[in-house]
């Protein structure tokens, strides 16, 4: 195919951002690129617009490559649950509930989607920049692995390596990973070392050494960019962010988080602060936050068992700021969850925080995964997102509470009159930059700080542009094009 893989030395490395700004620049070069994973493990999910559900890291490269996100891009999602196993989808919809024969589906069904993408990509794309998972040179998983190097020969593609050198180690990572890929070595045609601190010209030598030990070029070395972001997959991009004076926004950090992107919006409003709240959070840290929210998790009655044992439960029964609950986070802010049919887990029942006058049952054992679009009660301003979710929720509206959006005519979520307390189904409601400076203006009002609305469309198309630039000014480009299009041509921007 024609297309390119990138593979890194570790988790984290920098590949869904590298495949990202790779897609922006060929995009805006007039290619017709796609990006592609064969397999993505992440809890941070996204539904498409027929209903399917892909990793959030492919959205944004598809979004980076000008296109809409298809289920092909990402044929294979493992979501992670409590119990060391994993729900796996399959081409966007729920295979299995375990991932107790994992190594069957990967050599029968799993392997079979991905073909299929990938001959789709083939017949409708110029050229495909697929991601690697991890690290290629787990050799204890090579013999079942379809997402590192059996994919790049499935697609018959060369491969960049790519380094983090903020962590550490960056030049014997490089050395080991090439030591242990035996003949997959010779697909490896190129070495990126990303996040570089510093002047470039202190690790020229390294660079030298790099090409001299190894025989493989150094297609680049990317600078660490500070204030350039885009979404993150898994949870180790987890971090709080704090600048200082303004709100402070505290996110439950459930061990079974998932669709932490919900607040990947909250980076560009330059008053926010966010902190993620734990067990260990001390009393008074936690009431002095503006804001609290709970956000989406894997299991909702783990998660509010994990609650009550840590004691975070009073803190935020007790909590005198606004409340947030997206997905199982509202779940929890009920007064009562039942799942007789052991659907979500192996209680029936369990009291929730009794924040919101509302009741889920998880009684029927199937995800509801849509895209969903509507108003905010009571005014013409649009807001859309994406549901995804076991479970539903009775919200028993009277006199403090009512619905917080009119979906197809249906009211959707729940709040009170001045919004302190608030949930939603719809993941990506703080995206839609109209719903989320209302929220956050109610809280600015609060702390006497003055009212403003972030744009964060033009944000976000601004971030995709600028790690293209930086790529194109830091990546032998002609070696990229020519591994791609197997040419010597070189395109040009339009």
């Amino acid at each position: 195919m024609n297309g390119i893989m990138i593979q890194g030395t570790s988790s984290d490395s920098g590949k869904s951002f590298i495949a990202a700004g790779l897609c922006r620049m060929l995009s805006n070069m007039g290619m017709n690129i796609c990006p592609f994973k064969s397999q993505n493990m992440s809890n941070n999910a996204y539904v498409t617009h027929d209903g399917l559900e892909i990793s959030i890291a492919q959205v944004v490269q598809a979004h980076a490559a000008q296109l809409t996100p298809e289920v092909f891009m990402n044929p294979i999602l493992l979501k992670p649950k409590h119990n060391q196993s994993s729900e796996i989808i399959l081409n966007g919809k729920v295979f299995a509930h375990s991932t107790r024969h994992y190594r069957e589906f990967t050599q029968n069904e799993g392997i079979k989607a991905i073909r299929e993408s990938l001959r789709h990509i083939e017949r409708h794309f110029d050229a495909v920049i697929i991601e690697g998972a991890g690290s290629p040179a787990e050799i204890n998983l090579n013999a079942h692995e379809i997402v590192n190097m059996r994919i790049a020969r499935e697609a018959d593609v060369d491969v960049l390596l790519v380094a983090d050198v903020d962590r550490g180690g960056s030049l014997a990572s490089v050395a080991g990973t090439l030591e242990l890929l035996g003949s997959d070595r010779e697909r490896v045609k190129g070495i990126i070392y990303n996040k570089f601190r510093g002047n470039i010209e202190l690790f020229r030598s390294a660079v030298e050494w790099t090409e001299n030990y190894t025989g493989v070029k150094v297609a680049g070395v990317i600078p660490y960019l500070e204030g350039v972001k885009i979404s993150g997959e898994d949870s180790l991009n987890i971090k709080s962010m704090k600048r200082g004076a303004g709100i402070s926004i505290g996110i439950i950090n459930f061990p079974g988080i998932s669709n932490f992107s919900d607040f990947d919006s909250f980076i560009h409003e330059p008053d926010v602060n966010i902190i993620y709240v734990d067990g260990n959070t001390s009393i008074k840290d936690f009431h002095s936050l503006d804001a609290i929210i709970l956000p989406g998790t894997k299991n909702t009655f783990m998660s509010l068992e994990w609650l009550k044992d840590c004691g975070l439960d009073v803190m935020i029964q007790g909590f005198k700021g606004f409340i947030f609950g997206i997905c199982g986070g509202m779940q929890i802010m009920g007064r009562e969850l039942f799942d007789p049919n052991h659907i979500e887990s192996d209680y029936s029942h369990a009291d929730g925080l009794n924040l919101i006058p509302s009741i889920t049952s998880f009684n029927a054992n199937k995800k509801i995964t849509r895209q969903v679009s509507g108003f905010i009660s009571g005014t013409h301003e649009h807001i859309h997102g994406y549901e995804i979710h076991y479970g539903l929720t009775h919200h028993e509206y009277n006199h403090d509470f009512h619905e917080l959006f009119m979906i197809d005519a249906s009211p959707e979520g729940i709040t009170n009159h001045d919004m302190r307390i608030t949930g939603t189904y719809i993941h990506g409601v703080f995206a839609n930059d109209n719903f989320r400076s209302l929220w956050l203006n109610r809280i600015r009002r609060q702390k006497n700080y003055d009212a403003h609305e972030t744009d964060t469309c033009t944000v976000n198309e601004d971030s995709y542009d600028s790690i293209a630039r930086i790529l194109a000014q830091n990546l032998d480009m002609n070696l990229i094009l020519k591994l791609i299009l197997h040419e010597d041509t070189m395109l040009q921007p339009q």
